[in-house]
């Protein structure tokens, strides 16, 4: 067997139907008095119910979160937070929401009690994400990990089925490549592998009836796997190219992930062959070379647009992001190659499969 190395994250997962209400109680178990309620403007009737059940321990709702944390807009967060004195973060909603708890955790150390309606994952890892002048930065620091996760499925209900469907696929992208990590290990595998096969089983059933309350909950088991294969070892080329596409066009982010993923794993099928034969398993078939094309043959199934052009990348795109990817990359098993990589952007572009 290789050597690895497997490293634990400290969060408390609180997984149920209707455990929203057990939130005063976690406060209570983090010494929290008084919680700035996170949302996005859409979202602004869930912190109004996050601060009803909370009462006079609400400091107020700041229902400000968008995609990929501006810095503009952490900045402001963080004010706001001091201004009225809190002492933790109550982020309820998706991927953008929990990111912008993480800007305000990672200068002022506030904690994070999340509350993820959607499968982002995000909520699970201690990375954190600011976008300046069109560049999408990532980092990892232990101080913007949420300390508790209460995962509701009950919450998800309400996500329309064409959300769902995309923001499943971007936890599978958290499974996938950690399967071919530079860091990857036997327990994160396993993780990784059970939540390829719980979301691909899960998310028809979410597409086909909305109100499923078993698919909603195994969609959201399967994505609380992915966000700790996400938290727990390194990404590689997909989620390179999904944060440049998301940071220099402002591409929305599930539908970004959705979208490369089966190109990306399609990439990595030769020089990854073994981890991705695992994938391949947990989506119904056998090789390596399946993946990308069973992939995507899921998002067709989920009605995912299956093209970069139609969810707003510019014609020059392919060519911008495999530039841009190529100057700085992560680690890959398969080599940054900046001609074949704008060829695979391309195929993505024009809503192909992959090649």
């Amino acid at each position: 067997m290789n050597s690895f190395v497997y490293q634990g994250l400290a969060s408390r997962v609180v997984f149920g139907w209707g455990r929203l209400d057990s939130l005063t109680e976690e406060l209570d178990k983090l010494d929290a008095r008084r919680a700035l309620i996170l949302t996005t403007p859409e979202q602004h009737h869930l912190g109004e119910r996050v601060a009803a059940i909370l009462d006079e321990r609400a400091a107020g709702v700041y229902p400000e979160a968008v995609m990929h944390v501006p810095v503009e807009v952490a900045r402001a967060a963080r004010e706001e937070a001091a201004r009225l004195d809190a002492d933790c973060c109550v982020a309820i909603g998706g991927g953008s929401t929990i990111g912008l708890g993480k800007a305000i955790a990672l200068e002022s150390g506030l904690p994070i009690l999340a509350v993820p309606t959607t499968y982002a994952g995000s909520e699970m890892t201690p990375i954190y994400g600011l976008t300046e002048n069109r560049l999408k930065k990532t980092g990892r620091d232990f101080r913007v990990l949420p300390k508790t996760v209460i995962y509701d499925p009950q919450l998800t209900l309400t996500l329309p089925a064409a959300i769902s469907a995309c923001s499943g696929m971007n936890a599978m992208a958290h499974a996938v490549e950690a399967l071919y990590a530079q860091d990857a290990n036997p327990i994160i595998s396993l993780m990784a592998e059970e939540s390829i096969r719980a979301l691909a089983e899960a998310l028809p059933g979410v597409v086909a009836n909305p109100e499923n309350a078993e698919a909603r909950s195994r969609a959201l088991y399967g994505a609380w796997l992915a966000g700790i294969c996400l938290g727990s070892v390194g990404m590689a080329i997909h989620h390179k190219l999904c944060h440049t596409l998301g940071g220099t066009f402002n591409l929305p982010h599930a539908q970004a992930h959705a979208v490369v993923l089966p190109h990306a794993a399609h990439y990595n099928r030769e020089a990854a062959a073994e981890p991705l034969r695992r994938a391949a398993r947990a989506l119904g078939g056998q090789e390596a070379d399946e993946v990308g094309p069973l992939i995507f043959a899921l998002n067709q199934k989920l009605g995912i647009p299956v093209s970069l052009a139609e969810i707003g990348l510019p014609m020059e795109g392919p060519a911008e992001t495999a530039r841009i990817a190529c100057s700085s990359p992560y680690y890959n098993p398969r080599p940054f190659e900046q001609r074949a990589i704008e060829a695979l952007l391309t195929r993505a572009w024009q809503g192909l499969g992959p090649a």
